[in-house]
């Protein structure tokens, strides 16, 4: 036992793009030293007095050994150092919404959460991304006539499905299973991806899952509903609702939103809110071409947070494609100055989710940025997270 509980924590994280490599070798205490640190192409191996850690390399992934510079020992970290890196680049992120696969196809639509049918058998022909939030103006200017769309509301026919930032908008059918929303649907009109959801906040125009009372998402119409991405799984119907923990669905599905906006609009700056309007995070990425590489013990804390036993679970080693963010919590009346300087800000874009699922983020995030080196956890005043998994 004592053995084990001195066994060297060892943190690798590649920049594709950079292919550079940081080395963060965590020591249990300053009696645990000396070390042996080996460095091959492929594999680390770190032995200490307590025993021995050896960690592989994912296939793609190649270390420069000659290249190691650096070395230093940091407080409450361990041993920190850099070195050349050499990883395969994933070619392109699949999108939320595969058009090319999906489009053409029956699909149906289960709540994430529990497996519910929300729609089955939808024949989807056409998958078209919404406009952003200044396509008006753009018509404005390129027009040499009145713009034809305005005031005109976007909503999808029978076998369409429009994606915005981080929700579909499909037309519903008497014929096919959905939930029920909870009072009348009040008619709205729509002219952008981000505004397309304004309704008025008087009514309730909540959807909720009939089975697990989760909110699937809000009434835009009498015949158009919008589903929030990240409590929807659409599958071709021929396929069986796959189970994916819920932390780990969740988190991949905002990575990829993040991800996808920031190369689409060079935006990186997010705020992300309610849909009760409130704000709940800041968010800012720096990178989405990390590669998380860590060999430590799993820890038995995580038993105490069922929607988090999934992100800590890999045995002695584990790999992950991540996206890095720095985010302050707005929770609370937390960082109130901060958010209203963010939310003025035109660089900065909102993200709307139930506010549960944006409460759910907040606690991976926090979770997640526990469980990293001490030195990584902080930069600027801002809490750093690397382990949103793509």
């Amino acid at each position: 036992m004592a053995a084990a509980a001195a066994e060297a924590r060892v943190f690798l994280e590649v920049r594709r793009r950079l292919q550079s490599a940081l080395l963060i070798l965590g020591v249990p205490n300053e009696g645990g030293l000396p070390v042996d640190v080996c460095v091959t192409p492929t594999s680390l191996q770190v032995k200490s007095p307590g025993g021995c850690t050896e960690l592989w390399l994912p296939a793609g992934v190649r270390l420069v050994p000659s290249s190691c510079r650096g070395l230093r020992h940091v407080a409450g970290d361990g041993l920190h150092l850099r070195l050349q890196a050499r990883a395969e680049f994933c070619t392109k992120l699949i999108s939320m919404f595969n058009q090319s696969s999906q489009a053409q196809e029956c699909c149906t639509f289960y709540c994430q959460s529990c497996g519910e049918i929300i729609m089955k058998n939808r024949k989807l022909l056409r998958v078209l991304p919404l406009p952003h939030e200044n396509w008006g103006a753009l018509v404005d200017e390129w027009c040499c006539h009145p713009n034809p769309f305005a005031n005109k509301p976007l909503h999808p026919q029978e076998n369409d499905c429009f994606t915005g930032d981080c929700f579909f908008l499909v037309n519903l059918r008497r014929d096919l299973q959905q939930p029920r929303p909870e009072v009348p649907p009040v008619e709205t009109r729509c002219l952008s991806s981000e505004n397309h959801l304004k309704m008025k906040r008087k009514a309730n125009t909540k959807v909720i899952c009939k089975r697990c009372k989760v909110m699937l998402g809000e009434t835009v119409s009498s015949e158009t509903t919008k589903f929030y991405m990240t409590e929807i799984i659409i599958q071709p119907s021929e396929r069986n609702f796959p189970i994916i923990p819920r932390s780990q669905f969740v988190q991949s599905v905002f990575a990829q939103c993040l991800v996808e906006l920031s190369s689409a609009r060079s935006t990186f700056r997010f705020t992300l809110q309610g849909h009760d309007g409130k704000a709940y995070i800041l968010l800012w990425l720096l990178n989405s071409d990390t590669l998380v590489i860590e060999a430590l013990e799993s820890s038995t804390s995580t038993k105490k947070f069922p929607l988090l036993e999934d992100l800590l679970k890999a045995d002695s080693s584990s790999a992950w494609n991540a996206v890095k963010v720095l985010y302050q919590p707005c929770i609370k009346s937390r960082n109130v100055q901060l958010t209203s300087a963010w939310e003025s800000d035109v660089s900065v874009h909102c993200l709307t989710l139930p506010s549960a699922t944006c409460l759910e983020l907040l606690l991976i995030l926090s979770r997640s940025n526990a469980t990293l080196p001490p030195s990584l956890r902080c930069m600027n005043s801002f809490q750093s997270d690397c382990r949103m998994q793509v």
